[in-house]
C-alpha cells in the first residue's frame, strides 16, 4: 500500500510540475505580445490598403517601437467609441491610432509624451459656399462619434447655431455622406483630411479657420507605469536615431514627429 501511495504521489507531483511549466510558458508568451487597439479606417494613421492589410504611420511607428522593446505586436481593430473600455478591461494593451490627448482622457488612461501635432478642421465640398466657421449656422455637420472632433465642436460657440450634428462610427462614412449631399460639412482631423486631399484634391476643401489644435499620444492602462516607461524609452530612442523621422517622411513627406 505504501509503495502504491508513493508512486501515486510521484505521478501527481510530475503532473503539477508540467502544468506549472505550461502556465509559465503561456504567460511569458502573452507578455511578449502587445495588443494595440486601432480604428482601421483612420488613414493615414492606421487603415486597410487595397490588399486588406493594416498599414499607416502609426502602424509603422508601433512596429518600430515594439522592435526596440523586444516584443511582438498585434493590431486589433476596435469600435473607437469603446476604446477606453477595451483598454481598462485588458483586451488591448495600448490605444495607438491618432489618439488625441485631452483632459478627460488623461483621467482615464496614462499617456506617452505627445509625438505628433494635429488640429480639428472643417471640410466641405470644393464648390461649397461655406468659407468660415460662422457659415456653419443652420447647416448639417458630421463627425466621428466620441472623437476629439466632437469635443472641439462642442467647445465652439457655433455648435449652438448648427442645424444638426450627425455622428458616425468612422470618418469614411462621414465623408461619404458629405459627398452625396446629406451633410454640409465634416469636422475631422487635419492629418486625416490632408491624406484624402492628396488622393482627391478636387473633391474637398478645408476652411482656413481650425476649431482646435491638438496632439497625438499613445494610451496606456492606468496603473501600468512599467509599460509606459518602457514604451516611452523606445519612442525617445526612435527620435534620437532618426527612425521616427524616416517613418514620418514615408507617410507625410517630412519629419513631423515631435
Amino acid at each position: 500500500m505504501t509503495r502504491k501511495i508513493s508512486i501515486f504521489l510521484s505521478i501527481v507531483t510530475i503532473f503539477l510540475l508540467l502544468a506549472a511549466c505550461s502556465d509559465s510558458s503561456s504567460n511569458t508568451k502573452d507578455g511578449d505580445t502587445l495588443v494595440i487597439g486601432i480604428d482601421d479606417k483612420f488613414a493615414p494613421m492606421g487603415f486597410r490598403d487595397n490588399n486588406n492589410e493594416i498599414v499607416g504611420f502609426d502602424i509603422d511607428y508601433a512596429k518600430a517601437a515594439a522592435e526596440k522593446m523586444g516584443v511582438e505586436v498585434k493590431f486589433q481593430p476596435i469600435d473607437w467609441k469603446t476604446k477606453e473600455s477595451e483598454l481598462s478591461s485588458g483586451r488591448i494593451d495600448l490605444i495607438w491610432n491618432g489618439y488625441t490627448l485631452t483632459k478627460v482622457r488623461k483621467e482615464k488612461v496614462l499617456f506617452t509624451k505627445p509625438y505628433l501635432k494635429n488640429a480639428q478642421v472643417i471640410v466641405t465640398m470644393a464648390d461649397s459656399n461655406i468659407t468660415k466657421i460662422d457659415d456653419l449656422e443652420g447647416k448639417g455637420v458630421g463627425l466621428q462619434s466620441l472623437s476629439s472632433a466632437a469635443d472641439a465642436l462642442e467647445s465652439n460657440p457655433i455648435k449652438s447655431k448648427i442645424k444638426e450634428v450627425t455622428e458616425f462610427s468612422d470618418n469614411v462614412l462621414a465623408l461619404n455622406d458629405l459627398k452625396v449631399g446629406r451633410l454640409d460639412a465634416v469636422v475631422i482631423d487635419e492629418v486625416v483630411i490632408n491624406y484624402y486631399l492628396s488622393k482627391e484634391s478636387d473633391t474637398f476643401k478645408v476652411l482656413e479657420e481650425s476649431l482646435a489644435p491638438e496632439e497625438y499620444g499613445v494610451g496606456v492602462k492606468k496603473g501600468n507605469e512599467a509599460l509606459l516607461e518602457k514604451l516611452q524609452k523606445a519612442l525617445d530612442e526612435m527620435n534620437e536615431d532618426g527612425t521616427a523621422g524616416e517613418i514620418s517622411k514615408k507617410w507625410f513627406g517630412e519629419d513631423k514627429v515631435l
